[in-house]
């Protein structure tokens, strides 16, 4: 069974991932920015005994990578992402200093993700669905067995993912969300990649862009 953890980092207040068994683990959006934050994401996976072998992106907007280098520096790996979301991978210390927040470049990806795919860690699965609009290669992580999807920034309690951004468009955003996300079931819960957890079935009810 996957346990879910969660990290807010940075000074985008976003929502770090750590999905694990018990043994190992898949780091999701890594964004730690700070050693402080470093120190507190490594200091919780030891305490708990957990092996990280996986580095996945739900998508490559800075917030979401600013701990790539060094999740590649202490732990030896390599971001996973769709391929569509390369160009804003190598674009992040460029969009650090636009933010005036310092991004490390990060290692090039192990290998890409596409829709369709599976990610394994040891007897769970993860369900890839591609879910453009707010990045153009935004991905989700959907947890059939457990009923959970990991949104990155498509989908929030009470609202959406921007779409003002480079490669964002409205009508594909919601355009996944209806098609991809809310055929999931009422029961699913949702981690975002900020904010609070909420369930398919809440923001079908009572969120403002899908009503």
């Amino acid at each position: 069974m996957l346990n879910v953890a969660a990290f807010t980092f940075n000074p985008f207040q976003e929502n770090t991932y750590v999905l694990h068994d018990g043994k190992q683990a898949i780091l999701v959006d890594p964004g730690c920015s700070t050693s402080a934050e470093e120190r507190e994401l490594e200091g919780w996976l030891a305490e708990n005994g957990l092996e990280p072998v996986r580095l996945v992106l739900t998508h490559a907007h800075i917030d979401h990578v600013l701990g790539c280098a060094w999740a590649h520096e202490r732990y030896a790996l390599l971001p996973e992402l769709h391929r569509d979301d390369l160009p804003l991978l190598r674009m992040a210390p460029r969009q650090g200093d636009l933010y005036g927040v310092p991004c490390d470049p990060s290692p090039e990806p192990e290998r890409f993700i596409a829709e369709g795919d599976s990610i394994r860690l040891n007897d769970d699965e993860l369900k890839v669905l591609f879910v453009p609009g707010h990045a153009p290669g935004h991905i989700a992580l959907y947890s059939e067995a457990q009923r959970f999807v990991i949104s990155g920034d498509v989908l929030f309690q009470g609202s959406i993912g921007r779409t003002d951004l480079p490669g964002g468009d409205y009508d594909t955003l919601i355009r996944s969300i209806k098609e991809q996300l809310l055929p999931l079931g009422d029961d699913v819960r949702v981690y975002s990649g900020h904010g609070p957890e909420t369930t398919i079935g809440r923001e079908r009810r009572m969120n403002p862009f899908l009503r």
